[in-house]
């Protein structure tokens, strides 16, 4: 056949998630731990790699990982689900509680997979827009909430891109309004030292979400996992994918788990350096900065997306841009990086807005003196050749 069948319709206006893959020096663009592995758990992969199995399947719901997270939280193994990453625990979420006449409640801007992975499913949207300063609208959520047609609520806490936090009065306000499951994204956690985990007895349509791509350093093997009520994650057994956490990845998250109080120093020194970024970004004219408990830092600026295409071009230094994303109108987001990353940042960044205010300087003198020699152009009564200034 020369022709084919087309997909389904509800796609056709779904845009792709943007992953760039832009080549700079300094990448600050993607929320990833500046830091490889620490070297002594690579030395300690590296001595038994030869005796790794990678002929045989996967352990298919990673007990030995789960039953350490779970003992990590104070919970069982039945609370725990593994997943290939954050992404595909959110996109599980969606095929068992979202589907055709079934609402996501989505609180924007946020991270955009939410909404994404909904149209994916054929699940409604409904959009509570968040504040000016980002912050959620809550009076306009729990009315949403109260008309009982709501049937997943997600809520990103520290929330991507913006980097705020939610209220946890709030937070409890919605699971007690309403029976949806809440998903509460908290893939920022260890750097924001917030959390909804005591809440968990209480509230059994609670379901937290974390990932070791932050601050453990696996962003390259995409290991998320999601801690709930065993019902919730025996239903969420019944959509996953068999297999879908590799047995590498799940080898060096057990391991990265079992070592993770060695990634606590790197940790502080990320949250150190978004302060350092927080401050020198808010030393700078022009620049509006957001306050962040992730380790990134938004904020925004006139013409942005020149901006951007200034930083990576001539300073060879990659931030996320997201001007063009409503409710993110002139915002650029970077990545908290290595000290010596984010003094190139900050560096560039200054370098970039002097030339611009320079720029705007000649230009506005080249401005005032055409008009004083079009004045004096006018006022004369005498006619000046071509020769006369040099043609």
């Amino acid at each position: 056949m020369e022709s084919i069948r087309p997909p389904r319709p509800q796609l056709e206006e779904l845009i792709p998630y943007d992953v760039k893959d832009v080549k700079a020096e300094v990448i600050l663009s993607s929320n990833e731990h500046p830091d490889n592995l620490p070297g002594e758990i690579v030395e300690w992969l590296a001595d038994r790699l030869p005796r790794f199995s990678f002929n045989r399947y996967p352990d298919p719901t990673a007990k030995e990982l789960r039953g350490l997270i779970a003992e990590a939280n104070g919970l069982e193994p039945g609370n725990v689900l593994v997943g290939n990453g954050g992404d595909e625990i959110i996109f599980d979420i969606l095929l068992a509680w979202g589907g055709p006449e079934r609402t996501l409640l989505d609180l924007p801007p946020t991270f955009a997979m939410y909404a994404i992975d909904a149209t994916s499913t054929g699940t409604t949207v409904i959009s509570v827009p968040r504040n000016a300063d980002f912050s959620i609208d809550e009076e306009a959520v729990l009315a949403a909430l109260a008309t009982g047609d709501v049937d997943l609520v997600v809520i990103a806490n520290p929330n991507n891109p913006t980097g705020n936090l939610s209220n946890e009065s709030f937070l409890i306000d919605v699971l007690n309004a309403t029976d949806a499951l809440v998903l509460v994204d908290e893939a920022y956690f260890e750097f924001s030292r917030h959390t909804m985990r005591p809440h968990m007895e209480r509230h059994s349509n609670l379901v937290i979400l974390r990932t070791f791509s932050k601050a453990f350093s696996l962003a390259g093997l995409r290991v998320g996992y999601a801690l709930a009520h065993e019902d919730v994650i025996s239903e969420l057994m019944k959509v996953r994918q068999p297999y879908s956490v590799d047995a590498f990845s799940q080898w060096v998250a057990t391991k990265v788990f079992r070592e993770r109080v060695v990634f606590q120093s790197a940790i502080r020194d990320i949250m150190r350096e978004r302060d350092r970024l927080l401050h020198g970004l808010s030393s700078l004219s022009g620049v509006q900065v957001f306050p962040s408990e992730a380790n990134f830092v938004l904020f925004r600026v006139d013409q942005a997306g020149a901006l951007w295409r200034d930083l990576l071009h001539t300073h060879s230094v990659l931030v996320r841009d997201l001007s063009r994303a409503p409710g993110l109108e002139d915002c650029l987001r970077v990545t908290v990086g290595s000290p010596q990353e984010n003094t190139r940042f900050l560096e560039a960044m200054a370098h970039a807005l002097s030339y611009r205010t320079e720029s705007q300087l000649i230009t506005n003198d080249a401005a005032q003196r055409h008009e004083l020699a079009s004045n004096a152009a006018s006022q004369s009564q005498s006619t000046v050749s071509p020769e006369e200034v040099g043609y």
